[in-house]
C-alpha cells in the first residue's frame, strides 16, 4: 500500500512539472494534471492540501533535482573549479534545450507568484539561496586556488552567478534559444578569471 501511494504522489508531482513549467501556476487546471495522470481527485487529495501544497511540493522535487546536479558537478575534484560551475550551467542548458527552452520553473514561479504569494516568495527564494551557497563554496575554492582574485566576496560573485543566469534563461524561453544562456555563462567566467 506505501509503494502504491508513493508511486500515485510521485506520479502527480513528476507529471505535474512540466505542466507548471508550461503553463504556470494560475493555469495549471488540478483537473487538467487528473487527466494527464489518470489519477482520482480523491487520490490527489490524499497527498496533497490544496494546489498550492502540490505546487510547492513539486518545487521542492525541483530543487532537489538541482541540488543533485550541483552535487554532481560541483564535486568533481578531477576538474578545476571554474570548470565544475561551467559544467553546472551546461547541463542545465541541456536540460532546457530537452524541455524546449521553457527555462526555469523556479524563475518562472517565483515571477508570476513572488508579487501575490508570501509562502512562494519566500520557497523560491531559499532555492535560489541554497543554489547560491553551493556555487559559493566551489567559487571559494577558486579564490583559494588563484583562478579568481582573492578579494572577491564568493557569496556575493554565487549570488550574481544565480541571478544573471535566471535572466538568460528568461531570454532563453522568449527566444526559445540557448544563445542568452551560452552568451551569459562565456561573460561571467571571462569576468571572474584570473588571467
Amino acid at each position: 500500500m506505501t509503494t502504491k501511494t508513493h508511486s500515485t504522489k510521485q506520479r502527480l508531482i513528476d507529471t505535474g512539472m512540466p505542466m507548471l513549467l508550461q503553463h504556470g501556476y494560475n493555469d495549471l487546471g488540478i483537473q487538467a494534471l487528473l487527466a494527464a495522470t489518470g489519477v482520482p481527485k480523491g487520490s490527489f487529495y490524499h497527498h496533497f492540501r490544496d494546489k498550492e501544497d502540490f505546487a510547492l511540493q513539486v518545487v521542492d522535487a525541483y530543487v532537489t533535482a538541482v541540488h543533485a546536479g550541483l552535487d554532481e558537478c560541483l564535486g568533481d575534484a578531477g576538474r578545476p573549479p571554474l570548470s565544475r560551475v561551467r559544467a553546472f550551467f551546461e547541463m542545465t542548458q541541456e536540460l532546457y534545450r530537452e524541455e524546449g527552452y521553457m527555462g526555469c520553473l523556479m524563475g518562472g514561479l517565483g515571477q508570476e507568484l513572488s508579487g501575490v504569494s508570501e509562502v512562494f516568495r519566500q520557497k523560491i527564494e531559499w532555492c535560489f539561496a541554497s543554489i547560491a551557497e553551493r556555487l559559493a563554496a566551489c567559487l571559494e575554492e577558486a579564490r583559494r586556488q588563484g583562478d579568481i582574485p582573492a578579494t572577491c566576496d564568493v557569496r556575493e560573485m554565487a549570488d550574481l552567478l544565480v541571478d544573471c543566469w535566471e535572466g538568460a534563461a528568461l531570454r532563453s524561453r522568449l527566444r526559445r534559444n540557448p544563445e542568452s544562456l551560452t552568451a551569459m555563462l562565456d561573460f561571467y567566467i571571462r569576468a571572474v578569471a584570473v588571467g
